[in-house]
């Protein structure tokens, strides 16, 4: 019997791709616009530009519980999704076509940022001079591409170039067995999931203890990428076996959310009670990284163990509350969702310098920051689409 090429779609494939699912990433991506706004304002985190006063540390507390939340889990299940529409793709089309078309609609999108987009916010919005301050934008812009610093000039779309490595392995992999086939599973039971929560702080925890949260390789944390690679596996694996709306739609996955939006903040309140507040290092004038960030510590551990556990149920409990709820196609919205994550810095930043005169609380303005970067990105995106060239990339 003649064996199938890379190149030659698989037909069977176990479901069909949900309208959820596009909603439930479109909703993700408001998400990290929202944590941008809430970083620029709050001052915790890192982000371009970071406008205001900054409060002290107990101004800070619920900043801090709402990005610690929104990290554990927003971008492991960007990837989970990614991985599951990926081997759908490769069924569809093929390797070969599946890599073409993958190479362009992540590598274009992330060299249109590193070139263009980076440098725009860098040395156009915030005026960053590199040679001088009487050196022109385009002698900086040479000097940033010439010395190779467009490399780490990624922003948000190091998520796209992380997802392009991922996808590069998948193919590859799939390229070399192409007579792999679906196999029908039931979902994981409660106890598998926490054991594989288990294992992602583990391995968080260890490399952390190397690489803290901050320490960044290309623009790269890879701290965070025990869970990035585990999602995009585990995406694989569910739309392999099959399981996905099974697991969506089962008591154990709602279970789960109400338990990490219940108890992650509960959790999270005892660790820094039990731990002590985040200072900035063992000693008096000492300023190393954060010891909840990681580095061979009890805090670094605990802080892993309840980002994993936390995030992997929120993750659960979002796509059960999406696969219930939205479940109605916005088609509009979910072609124009990688315009606004493509878009949205330039965008933010720029709306940032122009509140600047607007005398609003710190929470008003990280709200009307938060619709307005998100509007005015989704017209961008509508735009982008409508021109030639662009609409591919977006």
């Amino acid at each position: 019997m003649p064996q199938p090429s890379v190149d030659e779609p698989i037909r069977s494939g176990p479901e069909k791709r949900r309208p959820w699912i596009d909603n439930l990433r479109t909703a993700v991506i408001v998400l990290v616009v929202n944590m941008h706004c809430c970083v620029t304002y709050s001052h915790v985190g890192d982000w371009y530009l970071k406008d205001g006063p900054e409060g002290s540390l107990f101004e800070k507390l619920p900043y801090i519980f709402w990005i610690f939340h929104l990290q554990s889990f927003f971008m492991g299940l960007l990837f989970f999704v990614a991985g599951s529409l990926a081997d759908g793709a490769i069924d569809r089309h093929g390797v070969r076509s599946f890599w073409r078309e993958r190479l362009w609609r992540l590598g274009a999108p992330a060299l249109l940022y590193m070139l263009v987009l980076h440098p725009l916010i860098v040395f156009g919005l915030l005026g960053h001079r590199s040679t001088g301050a009487n050196a022109s934008w385009l002698s900086d812009y040479s000097r940033y591409f010439g010395t190779g610093r467009f490399f780490s000039g990624s922003g948000p779309l190091w998520f796209v170039l992380a997802l392009l490595l991922f996808t590069a392995v998948l193919a590859a992999w799939r390229a070399m067995s192409p007579n792999v086939l679906h196999a029908e599973r039931p979902a994981p039971r409660a106890r598998t999931l926490l054991l594989f929560a288990l294992g992602l702080a583990m391995s968080t925890a260890m490399v952390r203890g190397v690489l803290p949260i901050g320490t960044s390789i290309f623009n790269l944390q890879l701290c965070y990428f025990p869970q990035y690679i585990a999602a995009f596996v585990a995406g694989i694996v569910a739309h392999r076996g099959g399981w996905l709306a099974e697991l969506v739609s089962s008591d154990r996955a709602r279970n789960a959310g109400w338990l990490a939006l219940l108890g992650g903040p509960l959790l999270l309140g005892l660790l820094l009670f039990v731990g002590g507040g985040p200072t900035e290092g063992p000693g008096p004038g000492d300023h190393g990284p954060i010891l909840y960030f990681g580095g061979w510590n009890v805090r670094a551990a605990g802080a892993a163990f309840w980002e994993q556990l936390t995030g992997v149920g929120l993750a659960l409990g979002m796509m059960a509350w999406f696969q219930r709820g939205f479940d109605r196609q916005a088609r509009w919205l979910a072609e124009r969702s990688f315009g606004v994550y493509l878009f949205h810095a330039p965008i933010l930043v720029a709306l940032t310098l122009l509140f600047r005169g607007f005398d609003l609380g710190q929470l008003p303005k990280i709200m009307l920051l938060t619709v307005c970067t998100t509007a005015a990105s989704l017209a961008v995106a509508d735009l982008a689409r409508r021109t030639p060239g662009l609409r591919r990339v977006v």
